[in-house]
């Protein structure tokens, strides 16, 4: 058995391993160029893997958001994380919701959670969420929560567009307006 072969670039056994995987990974995950002999087409295919994996687990984790966007989850969501790295499923909902809040296409049901996440934790868009000591309230999207005692309670649920009537009976909750058959 031999060692390892002896470096081409004059670092280190395995620097040069490394960087090579560095560049990978940022090529996967964070939407950096594709690393010199890779082909195109099979690194794209697992960039997207990786992205609908990455979309479930922030389903799992927001799953009011990717409801209430219904078919639109994925697109929203790939449009969004393309070239993100991640910083978790939680953070990574989070600041999806936010992101959508502002450009007002969150949905009612993803507003409420939104709302009940920002009473009960913190999270400034940096580090870890970390839970509230102190009353707070959250808005979003016209849904308000608050946090009194470490309970969360939604006051205002978010309002609903209105819905047509089929069939004589009102949609009183707006719910077809953001859930597709």
């Amino acid at each position: 058995m031999t060692g390892a072969p002896p470096p081409t670039d004059g670092g280190p056994p395995g620097g040069r391993l490394a960087e090579r995987q560095a560049e990978l990974v940022a090529a996967l995950v964070a939407g950096g160029p594709p690393p010199a002999g890779f082909a195109t087409g099979p690194l794209a295919a697992t960039r997207t893997a990786l992205l609908r994996k990455r979309a479930g687990d922030v389903a799992r984790h927001w799953p009011l958001v990717a409801a209430g966007l219904g078919k639109l989850w994925w697109t929203t969501f790939a449009g969004w994380a393309d070239g993100r790295p991640t910083a978790g499923s939680l953070r990574d909902g989070w600041d999806l919701a936010r992101h959508l809040r502002e450009r007002n296409a969150l949905p009612p049901a993803g507003a409420e959670e939104l709302a009940v996440r920002e009473a009960g934790l913190r999270y400034d868009g940096r580090q870890t969420p970390r839970p509230r000591r102190m009353p707070a309230v959250g808005r979003a999207g016209g849904a308000v929560a608050v946090q009194i005692a470490g309970r969360v309670r939604l006051l205002r649920p978010a309002p609903r567009p209105p819905a047509p009537v089929e069939d004589g009976a009102p949609d009183a909750a707006g719910s077809a307006a953001w859930i597709s058959d």
